[in-house]
C-alpha cells in the first residue's frame, strides 16, 4: 500500500513504516527518544516496535494505565514531569504506541511540553487506525466529558502495521469498526456496501478497508483541517453517543461502553433523527438498526436515563451559541452538519 500524506504529515503502512520512520530518526537526529506506552501495549506491542528500531538515540520508556478513564490531565502531569526529569528537551522525540487514549492524549502532550516537541503515532486498535491517530486531534477528557481539552496539530508521522491487530480482543475490533462504518455512511454508498454482511469480514480484508478509511478521512481534513465544515461530518453518531459514553462511564450502575459501542447507538439515533428531519429514508434507518444490532447486540437505556443525557448534549465541542448541532443524513454519503434537534426528538 502507498503511503499516504495529509496534511504534510506522511502516514505509512506495514513493512513502509519502520523503513519511513528510521529515516526520519537519521535525518532529523533527535536527542532523546520516549516511547509512550499502556501496560498492554507495553507487553504486547512495543517488542515488536523495538525489533524494527534502528537508533543510536537514547530510549526511555513511559507507561500509563490503560482506558477512557485515565485520558486526564493528571495523566497528563504525570507523563510531563516524567519527561523533565528524564531530561526531554526541545529537540527530543515522543512516539505514542497504542489506542486513542495513547495517541490522543500523547499527542496533547507533545504539543505542550516546553511549547511543542515533535511526535509520532503508532495505532495498535482499528478505532486509532482508521479514527484517533489520522487527522491532528490531540486532548484529554474533563472529568467525565470527551475530548475537552485540546489542540490540533500533526504528527511528523502516522504508522498503521496491521499486525499489532493480532493483539487486540474482540470488543475492541468491534469498536473500531464502528467508525469505519462511519465513513461509509458520511461519505460513501459503494464503501458502506461492503459492510453488509459484518460476519464475514476476516483479517485479510481489513488491510484494504483500512486504507480506504483513512482516504476518506484524509479527504475531509485536508478541505478543513480545524472543523469549520465538511469535517464536522466526521461526528456523525457521536453527539449522543460521546453523551452516552460519558453517562455510562460516570454511573456505577452502567457497565462502560466502548467509544465505539457508544458510537453505534448514536448513528442509530442520528438515523432516525435524519428520518423525522431531513427526509432520510425510513426503510434505511431501519437497515442499520438491523446491522448494527444483529453485530453489536443491544444496550439497555432506561427512563430515567434519558434526561441525564440529553443534558450531557450542551457539553459537546461543535456547539456554538448555546445550540446543540448535529450532523444528520439526508441520504448514505449525504451529510448535513449544523442541524438543530428539539429535545423531544
Amino acid at each position: 500500500m502507498n503511503s499516504i500524506e495529509a496534511n504534510k504529515c506522511m502516514i505509512h503502512f506495514n513493512a513502509s513504516c519502520y523503513t519511513a520512520l528510521n529515516q526520519h530518526l537519521n535525518s532529523r537526529n533527535f536527542s532523546k527518544i520516549f516511547i509512550l506506552v499502556d501496560e498492554n501495549t507495553h507487553e504486547h506491542c512495543l517488542p515488536l516496535f523495538l525489533e524494527n528500531l534502528e537508533t543510536t538515540s537514547t530510549i526511555e520508556i513511559v507507561e500509563i494505565e490503560s482506558g477512557e478513564i485515565n485520558k486526564n490531565i493528571e495523566t497528563c502531569s504525570g507523563v510531563w514531569n516524567t519527561l523533565s526529569e528524564l531530561d526531554a528537551d526541545r529537540k527530543s522525540l515522543l512516539i505514542n504506541i497504542g489506542g486513542g487514549v495513547i495517541t490522543d492524549l500523547g499527542g496533547f502532550v507533545a504539543c505542550t511540553f516546553k511549547r511543542g516537541i515533535a511526535y509520532v503515532n503508532v495505532p495498535t486498535t482499528l478505532l486509532s487506525m482508521v479514527d484517533a491517530s489520522v487527522g491532528g486531534k490531540t486532548g484529554v477528557d474533563l472529568g467525565h466529558l470527551k475530548n475537552q481539552i485540546g489542540v490540533i496539530s500533526n504528527p511528523d508521522l502516522v504508522l498503521i502495521d496491521t499486525q499489532y491487530l493480532n493483539t487486540l480482543p474482540q470488543n475492541q475490533m468491534r469498536s473500531g469498526l464502528a467508525e469505519m462504518l462511519k465513513h461509509g455512511l458520511i461519505s460513501d454508498l459503494n464503501y458502506w456496501n461492503k459492510f453488509q454482511d459484518l460476519a464475514k469480514l476476516s483479517l485479510n480484508d481489513l488491510d484494504a478497508l483500512i486504507y480506504e478509511s483513512v482516504l476518506i478521512k484524509k479527504h475531509v481534513v485536508e478541505i478543513d483541517p480545524f472543523e469549520n465544515g465538511l469535517r464536522k461530518s466526521l461526528n456523525f453518531g457521536h453527539t449522543l453517543g460521546h453523551a452516552i459514553e460519558s453517562y455510562f462511564l460516570s454511573n456505577p450502575n452502567k457497565t462502560t461502553l466502548l467509544h465505539g459501542e457508544a458510537i453505534v447507538i448514536g448513528m442509530i439515533l442520528a438515523s432516525y433523527i435524519s428520518t423525522e428531519l431531513t427526509g432520510f429514508p425510513k426503510q434505511t434507518t431501519l437497515d442499520i438498526k438491523r446491522l448494527f444490532v444483529d453485530y453489536y447486540g443491544k444496550v439497555t437505556i432506561n427512563q430515567e436515563d434519558l434526561q441525564p443525557i440529553i443534558e450531557l448534549l450542551k457539553f459537546d465541542k461543535k456547539n456554538t451559541h448555546g445550540n446543540i448541532n448535529f450532523v444528520l443524513l439526508e441520504s448514505i454519503g449525504n451529510p448535513k452538519i449544523d442541524c438543530l434537534v428539539d429535545d423531544a426528538i
